[in-house]
């Protein structure tokens, strides 16, 4: 018999509500995927404010259920479980998800599963796609996160390889924005402005990618501070700053390093098939450099549609779902949303 697994995500500025069919012979059927965001209260800020950020995920949080209920045709009666991010994130929108979780499984009498909403970005690819290769590589690329991930088993055993050791790749986006002027959130008008610019009008740096530098992780805080410095050089000159050019360039650099640590990070692992999730995901340049190496090296690349990429509830659904058919243990009415979970840890 099939199963109806919820997923709540509150771990930003996004509120998701998923609802997912788990069939028999373990595939995931996707009935519905609600989203509120509040990114355009933040954007005067020019990054997320937590306290509005929590406030927007209490007022989003049953108008968003309802409307994921009226798509897929269902009722809370048929609910069959429960999933929710419980971490990493922001403490209080955690917090907010986690309480409405709670909330739904008590009065339903349902199990209920904390889930790691990095995992989530990855499983969301067995939506689209079905299911995954195992091992596979991750490389999860977000406003928070830039992580090369194995994945041995997606209900239980994620390896972290390597990681940002400052800025994430999304961060830069926004940060690089801000100094071309282009509104908040960064990767849309970057990726937007790049179309039109030459990506090797300026030769920006490639962060940790000399012979020393750590192999699988990632630095894009010198990136970042290399194109304000250009920009900044340009001004003083009294220059027109060719912001479609710059954004071509900086996008080159940012694609260039994540495609080709992946890329080796999967040779080296052994690893036939690389995911690309998180919001950066959607970008068009990293998807088609990530194709076309791929494509070179003989190695399978899927990356879901961008709707998927960005944070939303049929991530941690789908998550949940693979958690419950893996028979994971359920979560105790107790537990606490961790907002520096680890991605190990892919269910409490």
């Amino acid at each position: 018999m099939s199963r109806i697994i919820m997923g709540i995500e509150s771990s930003c500025d996004e509120t998701g509500v998923g609802l997912v069919r788990l069939h028999d012979d373990g595939t995931v059927e996707l009935l519905a995927d609600e989203v509120a965001s509040s990114v355009e209260q933040h954007a005067r800020f020019g990054g997320v404010v937590p306290e509005v950020a929590s406030r927007a995920h209490l007022e989003a949080m049953v108008p968003t259920t309802s409307r994921a209920f009226e798509k897929a045709g269902l009722s809370l009666s048929d609910v069959d479980a429960i999933a929710v991010t419980a971490g990493p994130g922001l403490a209080g929108a955690l917090l907010v998800g986690v309480s409405a979780a709670k909330a739904y499984a008590t009065a339903l009498d349902v199990p209920l599963y904390g889930v790691n909403h990095l995992a989530g970005h990855i499983a969301v690819d067995t939506l689209q796609h079905g299911p995954l290769p195992t091992p596979c590589l991750a490389l999860l690329v977000s406003g928070g996160h830039t992580q090369l991930l194995r994945v041995d088993d997606i209900a239980s055993s994620i390896t972290e390889l390597g990681s940002t050791v400052d800025d994430a790749a999304g961060e830069a986006y926004d940060k690089v924005a801000r100094v071309l002027g282009l509104p908040y959130p960064g990767g849309p008008p970057i990726d937007k402005a790049a179309k039109n610019g030459d990506p090797a009008a300026i030769a920006f740096p490639r962060g940790m990618t000399g012979p020393r530098d750590a192999k699988h992780d990632f630095s894009f805080s010198g990136l970042k501070t290399s194109v304000a410095r250009w920009v900044e050089g340009a001004a003083r000159r009294g220059e027109e700053i060719p912001v479609d050019d710059v954004a071509a360039s900086f996008q080159e650099a940012v694609a260039d390093v994540l495609t080709m640590k992946a890329i080796r990070a999967a040779e080296e692992q052994g690893i036939g098939t690389i995911v690309i999730s998180g919001g950066v995901a959607a970008n068009s340049r990293l998807s088609s450099l990530a194709a076309e190496r791929c494509a070179a090296a003989g190695i399978e690349l899927r990356v879901p549609r961008p709707r998927l990429c960005t944070d939303n509830g049929a991530m941690i659904a789908a998550l949940g779902a693979h958690v419950v058919a893996a028979k994971r243990p359920t979560a105790a009415l107790d537990f606490s949303a961790n907002p520096a979970l680890p991605v190990s840890v892919v269910s409490l």
